[in-house]
């Protein structure tokens, strides 16, 4: 991955000079990456714990939660020691980690809960046929599927980022290494290569999402022929916020990386990159199991063990 400029580090971008900002900065980060690690960790901890959640939903919640943990703890950390020590650097070799891990999980992520929407398909429309289709092996091939996506998304893209020549500084407009940001620094016409790859892949995150949609649209039709009221209300109340997550994570995604450079404005830019890789890890918790009655008692089930045991 040669890179014919000399830049060893970048800088990136100071939300504020005042220091008293940078530490509220900080504590805000901090409570929200404590509470993103404490929910997803509660659930990768109680769905391997306990026996009768080794279903399929269950099984891909927890890879969920595992690209969930890898895409936050790849920005925040960084962000949140810029802040206490009133810096901006990042190393070169840490820009290039950052670039490759993000895009590794969000682009896993974006395969997964696409998985996740076929299972819930099977699940609410085809109950009789899923024993078969959605069988221990076909689970486990559907989550390698989502893990190989994002190694070969993120190899792909990292390597002809940083292969490109940067000769317009070293200050990145993020308070994380993004590749919009860093093709801002390039001087090279071949950027254009990697702007065609970011298109096909937004196609490709179009298609996802259609797909995704489409699923949701059958369940709703399924749900709809529930004679029960109160069965209704529990899909809907279930499925909806589920649908809402995944238009934000997929949608804000999609905008930051694709969207035309006219309209791009710092505080834009911070908003749309907030959205797709700081509240969907912090909220899956939240949307996707706490509201899961069985997560919840396998979770107290769990509490109790332990607090018996101590």
């Amino acid at each position: 991955m040669s890179n014919s400029s000399s830049i060893t580090q970048f800088l990136l971008l100071a939300f504020t000079d005042t220091r008293e900002l940078q530490l509220l900065h900080f504590w805000l980060f901090l409570g929200i990456y404590l509470a993103a690690l404490l929910g997803n960790g509660l659930i990768i901890t109680t769905i391997a714990c306990e026996q009768h959640l080794h279903t399929p939903m269950y099984f891909f919640l927890l890879n969920l939660s595992l690209f969930d943990l890898g895409s936050i703890s790849t920005t925040v950390p960084k962000a949140m020691a810029n802040y206490l020590w009133n810096t901006r650097n990042i190393s070169y070799q840490g820009c290039v980690s950052q670039v490759f891990l993000l895009l590794f999980a969000i682009s896993a992520e974006c395969a997964l809960l696409t998985v996740m929407s076929y299972d819930r398909y099977v699940a609410i429309c085809k109950p009789l046929h899923y024993g078969t289709l959605m069988g221990s092996r076909a689970c486990v091939h559907m989550a390698a599927a989502a893990w190989a996506t994002g190694f070969l998304y993120a190899g792909m893209h990292t390597c002809n980022t940083f292969s490109l020549p940067l000769c317009k500084g070293n200050v990145v407009d993020q308070f994380f290494c993004e590749i919009p940001q860093i093709l801002k620094l390039s001087c090279s016409h071949s950027y254009l290569w990697e702007i065609w790859l970011l298109a096909f892949s937004g196609l490709l995150v179009l298609g996802c999402f259609v797909f995704i949609v489409l699923s949701y649209v059958q369940i709703f039709r399924a749900v709809l022929r529930i004679p029960s009221e109160q069965g209704r209300h529990k899909a809907f109340s279930t499925c909806l916020p589920h649908l809402a997550v995944v238009s934000l994570f997929i949608s804000t995604g999609a905008f930051a990386y694709l969207k035309p450079p006219s309209i791009s404005s710092p505080s834009l830019d911070l908003v749309m990159s907030v959205l797709y890789s700081v509240v969907p890890p912090t909220l899956n918790p939240l949307i996707y199991s706490m509201r899961n009655q069985e997560i919840k008692d396998a979770l107290r089930k769990l509490m109790t063990g332990c607090f018996q045991q101590s």
